[in-house]
């Protein structure tokens, strides 16, 4: 027994004093399970989105419009925007125009309007417009529920008197309570519920006739009834030609998670070549460190641009992705993603000791970048300051420009600005890496 205790202690101090398998079995772990955790609201009041950029324009002047944007101003996960800079730089109100032009130019993807006809004249309700950008399925539905959930539960008084207003413009005060005790009749047997419960949620300003506490009747029918006073007409302004939606929204986030960990592979096999005493044949040779490392960073670009392409064109036989008919533009971006992805790996390589601690390092911060840069799941369902941070990856700028391609169908001088910041992130990378590699022993 002595024996196998004294093992035991010998591996437990190996593991300890093995940097890479403690942070793989401790450290990556438990950010994964922080971000998930953010993801699906574990110890926040709700889980979902959170601070959505969402646009408000109000073309009325009827008391429920404002009633609306004041409860969506209380919902914490929106974050009502009602005006915007000009060319100027001075902040003026949104125009339904100038919202569909953000929302083409990808600085916002969600609007609500309300139109001069919102209160519909020639019959009880309301008209609302939704203008969006569905880049991702799962935040839009998300996001057309809840706002469906603050039309429909925050604002029911709002949404009652102004059926009673209009039913006092058709038909005047006097007769008010002989409708509203009809209409409940006719509620209650169309939707089988009781005509005095009706009314009294009527009266105390409720739109879910007959629903318990916990929540609508059984089959929803309350819901159908609400959903007949306020029309929200759906609008989407980009992706509506897109043959596979499912497949385009995707592919770009896998496709960039796999090349990082490709490239990042590849570039650690410079501690190979330095172990094979490579570097001191071939630098005895005209051949300077930089001319090695130039060598390994085309050869890791190119392949990476293909590997890409490759991803790419398997979507299109695979699942109808059009990447053909954007080809120009997807080999821009996948061009500067391969150069940001491939100054990642150099990077790792110029900071890490040896091989285990780069393929360590490599993984946790692919696995972390995946996750908050957008691959898995929409970054507006984690907390802001993360979704500020994803900002910071090479894994969002990356998929920001797959999207603009073959979601969006921009042309290559609209994404220039993405094309910029991927290359901006591998010139600083680049120029760190370097200081690291002429300063460190890897070529020693």
């Amino acid at each position: 027994m002595s024996q196998v205790l004294s093992l035991l202690r010998k591996d437990i101090r190996l593991f300890l004093r093995n940097k890479v398998a403690f942070g793989l079995t401790f450290v990556v772990p438990l950010v994964l399970v922080y971000i998930f955790g953010q993801v699906f609201g574990v110890n926040r009041s709700s889980s979902g989105p959170t601070g959505v950029p969402i646009a408000v324009v109000s073309e009325t002047d009827a008391p429920v419009a404002e009633a609306i944007i004041s409860a969506m101003e209380q919902e914490s996960a929106f974050r009502v925007i009602r005006t915007w800079e000009n060319a100027e730089g001075v902040d003026e109100p949104l125009t339904a125009e100038r919202a569909r032009a953000l929302i083409h130019d990808n600085k916002l993807r969600f609007a609500l309007v309300f139109p001069s006809d919102t209160v519909r004249e020639e019959s009880f309700g309301l008209r609302l417009v939704f203008l969006n950008n569905p880049r991702n399925e799962i935040e839009t539905q998300t996001v057309n529920g809840l706002l469906q959930k603050v039309i429909f539960t925050s604002t029911p008084q709002a949404l009652l008197q102004q059926l009673q207003d209009q039913t006092k413009d058709f038909i005047g005060s006097a007769e008010t309570d002989k409708f509203y005790d009809d209409m409940s009749g006719v509620i209650a047997g169309a939707f089988d519920l009781d005509k005095a419960a009706v009314r009294a949620d009527m009266d105390l300003g409720k739109l879910d006739f007959g629903s318990t506490e916990e929540g609508s009747n059984e089959d929803g029918d309350a819901g159908s009834f609400i959903d007949q006073i306020v029309n929200i007409e759906n609008e989407q302004l980009a992706g509506a030609d897109v043959k596979s939606p499912g497949a385009t929204r995707v592919v770009g986030g896998w496709a960039i998670m796999f090349l990082l960990f490709s490239v990042s592979g590849a570039s650690t096999s410079l501690f190979e070549e330095k172990q094979a005493g490579i570097f001191h044949r071939v630098l005895a040779s005209p051949v300077s460190r930089s001319h090695i490392l130039w060598s390994k960073y085309i050869f890791n670009m190119l392949m990476g641009l293909v590997q890409l392409m490759v991803l790419f064109l398997a979507g299109q036989v695979l699942f109808g992705i059009e990447v053909t008919s954007h080809l120009p533009g997807l080999i821009v971006v996948a061009l500067a993603a391969s150069i940001a992805c491939t100054a990642f790996g150099m990077l790792l390589s110029a900071i890490s000791p040896n091989p285990a601690a780069a393929s360590g390092l490599a993984t946790f911060l692919i696995l972390t970048m995946s996750a908050i840069g957008g691959a898995w799941f929409p970054t507006s369902f984690m907390p802001e300051f993360i979704q500020l941070i994803s900002k910071l990856t090479l894994v969002y700028w990356s998929m920001e420009g797959f999207l603009a391609v073959l979601w969006a169908q921009k042309s290559i001088l609209e994404i220039l600005p993405i094309i910029g910041v991927l290359l901006g992130m591998a010139a600083v990378v680049n120029a760190f890496s370097i200081w690291r590699f002429n300063r460190g022993n890897l070529f020693d």
